[in-house]
């Protein structure tokens, strides 16, 4: 008979696989437990005691392991460690963003990440910044990026009007007692990660109740705007303790206080980070408020620089739509030459082309923010693409422009949209859409004319989503994009050659040994 040790022994994914196969059957906690007494009304586990197993606390008896095998049609064997495979282990089966197993449990206890993780941000080069704005934007993508006592309190600050013109702006900010005052700071070049940059100060927060903006901003409306709201969230959420960093444009991904590029984990880069993301967030619900600006974005389709018309940046634009549109399966990138993405948002599990935190060396040329970082043209671009990373395939639309920022670099900004969802909802079948794109682009060397059946669906899909950009990427060729260009899916390779896919030699030893 099999002891609770030797169980324990080969079961520490047991609770990873038992939630996986929970969620994609669409079961709670609760009916998978009104299951389990349905089979053995005396074995029956109780809701606490199954969240439990899931999360590695408990291990079952073989009697309640048999019942839970029973219900989902599984070897019980199939629970062990030895069986394992990526659908088995999906933390995340229902998700846009997949994570990872923490599992076995005994080895992501909070004392151990405490002391490995210090060592991991040591030895990869990554700032305890980059990894607090790493962990800031896991939880925005877990949440759609909709965070609504955010948007309450800018809503009780600025009463949902809009537009709000600067006058506007700092009318709220006399209302809160804060005073302006101006300096002037030029431009400086920093020496950034990769290449010169310039950087701009554009503004800071003294406490406790004194903004200082860069004169530079009073030739632009949108910019200036955006900094006083972004004080105003300070001294709304904060209190104005004036624990926050100063308001800077271009230069080092990470420059924010001095000591900002230890490769320790400080209490204050978290803190930091988080402020800067709620103070962000607050000033964009305060002068984009949900309702208003959902209908504007309406309006003018979702143009990426609809922001224009009423002296909103383009940054603050991209940003707020997957929190405002109905649609949830968004994505924006904000990137500097030669590849680095100082803003990232994947609320529909996009891989990235490259990071923030190094430099990848063969990222695929083929994503639209690449062809945008080395083309002239200032207008908006639409692309369709068909993303393939290993066997998964998806279906996006973006919308990219070229910008510059308040120091005057250049930069590409995108936002985009997963379309598999949305073809599902409207009774199409996405995987034989992709399929049949994904034909046409292999078929003309990896871009090329969308199918008229496929054009078709796209266009209704674009007008249903009201996401202009959808139906004029549509008239154009789409194109087959991956993460890495030396792991190109496309028939004809596009660097030229397919390289040959070898085996590690330590499994070619072991195979021919087997063989022998």
């Amino acid at each position: 008979m099999t002891t609770k040790h030797s169980l324990r022994r080969k079961s520490h994914f047991l609770g990873t696989k038992l939630r996986s196969l929970r969620k994609r059957n669409n079961l709670t906690l609760e009916d998978l437990s009104v299951r389990c007494v349905q089979v053995d009304p005396e074995a029956g586990p109780s809701v606490s005691y199954l969240s439990m197993i899931e999360n590695g606390k408990r291990v079952p008896s073989e009697r309640l392991l048999a019942i839970v095998a029973e219900i989902f049609q599984k070897d019980v064997s199939w629970f062990f460690d030895e069986s394992l495979d990526d659908t088995a282990i999906d933390t995340a089966p229902a998700a846009p963003v997949s994570g990872m197993p923490l599992e076995p449990g005994f080895l992501f206890s909070e004392n151990l990440l405490q002391l490995a993780i210090p060592e991991l941000l040591s030895q990869t080069g990554t700032t305890g910044r980059q990894f607090a704005h790493l962990l800031i934007r896991a939880h925005q993508e877990s949440n759609q990026n909709r965070f609504p006592d955010i948007e309450r309190a800018a809503e009780s600050v600025g009463r949902k009007s809009f537009p709000m013109q600067v006058d506007g702006v700092f009318d709220v900010a006399k209302r809160l007692g804060l005073e302006i005052r101006w300096f002037d700071k030029p431009s400086f070049t920093d020496s950034g990660e990769d290449l010169p940059l310039k950087a701009l100060v554009r503004s800071f927060f003294d406490t406790p109740n004194r903004i200082y903006l860069n004169r530079a901003l009073r030739d632009e409306p949108a910019r200036l705007k955006f900094d006083l709201a972004n004080h105003i969230a300070h001294k709304v959420l904060h209190d104005a303790d004036g624990a926050r960093t100063p308001q800077v444009s271009g230069g080092k991904s990470s420059m924010r206080r001095a000591d900002s590029d230890s490769r320790n984990i400080d209490a204050r880069d978290i803190l930091y980070a988080w402020r800067d993301f709620e103070c962000s967030y607050f000033a964009a619900a305060l002068l984009a408020p949900k309702t208003p600006f959902r209908q504007f974005l309406a309006r003018n389709a979702y143009a990426i620089n609809a922001g224009d018309k009423v002296d909103l940046t383009t940054t603050l634009v991209m940003r707020r739509m997957p929190s405002v549109s109905p649609y949830p399966h968004w994505h924006f990138f904000d990137a500097y030459p030669p590849g680095n993405l100082r803003g990232v948002y994947r609320g529909n599990g996009i891989p990235l082309p490259w990071g923030n935190m190094t430099m990848i060396s063969d990222p695929c040329q083929h994503w639209a923010v690449f062809r945008m970082l080395n083309t002239r043209s200032d207008r908006p671009s639409s692309q369709i693409s068909v993303l393939r990373a290993g066997d998964d395939k998806r279906l996006y639309c973006c919308q990219s422009i070229r910008s510059r920022d308040a120091a005057g670099n250049r930069h590409v900004l995108c936002a985009g949209v997963d379309l598999a969802p949305a073809l599902r909802s409207q009774g199409f079948a996405a995987e034989d859409t992709i399929d049949m794109i994904e034909a046409a682009c292999n078929a003309n060397g990896g871009a090329g004319p969308i199918p008229a059946e496929a054009r078709r669906q796209l266009d209704s899909i674009g007008r249903i989503l009201n996401i202009g950009w959808i139906t004029h990427g549509a008239q154009k060729d789409a194109t087959i994009i991956c993460p890495r260009s030396s792991a190109c899916p496309r028939d004809k390779h596009c660097l030229g050659r397919k390289p040959r896919a070898t085996k590690p030699q330590i499994d070619e030893i072991r195979e021919s040994v087997l063989a022998g």
